[in-house]
């Protein structure tokens, strides 16, 4: 089957509407990603091409799929559980569907790089707008001192922009440019970057510059680029910070403390006590159930069990940090599975380090390295994560690894 070039062109524009989506809601992006999951698996099954699905690293992620079915089939919410395991295989479905589109018609890439240029523009003025006047322009209010822009009272603006950064400037490097349209990403990038900061969401924060260290130091071109944009980022946001004594407390000396970086009265917690209390809670849930553990979503609902409960705050949906909370619902084998992603990175990355020491043939491209980076952030263990079983998240990391899969398997890789 043959998509003609008007169809093609409809099923880019619905595909990449998941880029605005993400700021509206899940319900929307969900509904595409699972749409477009059954049409592909359609689609594959009428043609009897399975090329998308041979690939280990699809294969990986089904059987970790169908691990978690089972374990939720043991759960002690059946229903509660199997319900975020059973249709978790659409994700990786999805990314195989942006795979075979960027194989199909590379011009998706340039519908996603507007697409994103489309709505981090909008965040930026929205959301230095509701910094400066304390309001934006859809009547949202800052809470707690933290822009949240379009997402309202979701504090998740800084996720949505750290997350899908990687992807943008991928993008960015291999699209044809104009001197003008350099300028305006550099400055894209610095507001962007702030505006991160202004967000109040300590972990994206981590992330961007996470991720920022390690695109500067494997990519080649653009790399002075990114770093100069980068520093004067910083410049801005230590300014901020002097000027802002809320966001200076919440995302510097906060953490410090907790941490027992500086002179606390408490004792040092890992990353707040709130989250101190969650991890330990699920670490003893793990102990209990050590391979399999109790359930995809099961926390929620067995983090009040006294036998594992401890710390200040025991008890919320999921434990904030996707590999302590992979231990106590999946145990060491769903573990292992995003640990095995991590593995993957960081040798990945280390092939790439050594050859430009080396100077040798880099085994990456500048466009790979950044979808690395984006993949980094999905299995980096040592900072706060939301839920694993979470549809926005997935759908949010999905997106890159869908790319990246394309320009390492696709004969005719992007460059």
């Amino acid at each position: 089957m043959i998509l003609k070039y008007s169809n093609s062109v409809l099923i880019n524009l619905i595909i990449v509407s998941i880029i605005p989506f993400l700021i509206w809601g899940p319900f929307f992006s969900d509904l595409i990603v699972s749409i477009s999951a059954l049409f592909f698996l359609y689609y594959s099954l009428k043609n009897n091409n399975f090329y998308y699905f041979s690939k280990k690293p699809f294969i990986i992620f089904l059987v970790f799929c169908i691990i978690c079915t089972i374990i939720s089939l043991e759960a002690e919410n059946i229903s509660l559980s199997i319900k975020s395991s059973f249709f978790y295989f659409r994700i990786g479905v999805f990314s195989c569907f942006i795979w075979y589109l960027i194989d199909k018609d590379k011009s998706i890439l340039t519908f996603f790089y507007y697409a994103l240029i489309l709505c981090f523009s909008a965040l930026v003025i929205d959301g230095y707008i509701q910094y400066f006047t304390g309001t934006n322009l859809a009547g949202f209010k800052i809470l707690y001192n933290r822009v949240s822009s379009f997402f309202g009272d979701e504090l998740i603006m800084g996720s949505y922009l750290s997350r899908l950064f990687p992807l943008l400037f991928a993008l960015f490097l291999i699209k044809k440019k104009q001197k003008y349209e350099i300028y305006f990403i550099g400055l894209l990038f610095v507001l962007v970057d702030v505006l991160i900061f202004m967000s109040g969401e300590r972990a994206a924060f981590f992330f961007l510059n996470l991720s920022t260290v390690f695109v500067i130091i494997l990519i080649k071109e653009y790399q002075k680029f990114r770093l100069i944009t980068f520093i004067i980022a910083i410049i801005c946001v230590v300014i901020l910070s002097l000027n802002s004594s809320k966001l200076n407390e919440r995302m510097f000396k906060g953490p410090a403390k907790n941490m027992g970086l500086i002179e606390s009265s408490k004792e040092a917690v890992i990353f707040t006590p709130q989250h101190d209390s969650l991890i330990r809670t699920a670490y003893n849930m793990f102990k209990d159930k050590p391979l399999f553990g109790h359930g995809p979503k099961m926390f929620r609902i067995i983090c009040a069990d006294v036998k594992y409960a401890t710390g200040v705050t025991p008890c919320m949906t999921h434990p904030h940090n996707f590999y302590i909370q992979l231990l106590a619902e999946t145990g060491i084998i769903g573990f292992l599975f995003l640990f095995s992603g991590l593995i993957y990175v960081i040798f990945t990355a280390l092939r790439q380090f050594k050859s430009i020491i080396f100077k040798q043939k880099r085994p990456l491209t500048d466009y790979q390295v950044c979808l690395l980076a984006g993949i980094l952030i999905t299995v980096w263990p040592l900072t706060p994560n939301g839920n694993f079983f979470n549809n926005w998240l997935m759908i949010a990391y999905s997106l890159p690894i869908g790319f990246y899969l394309q320009s390492i398997y696709s004969k005719k890789t992007t460059k």
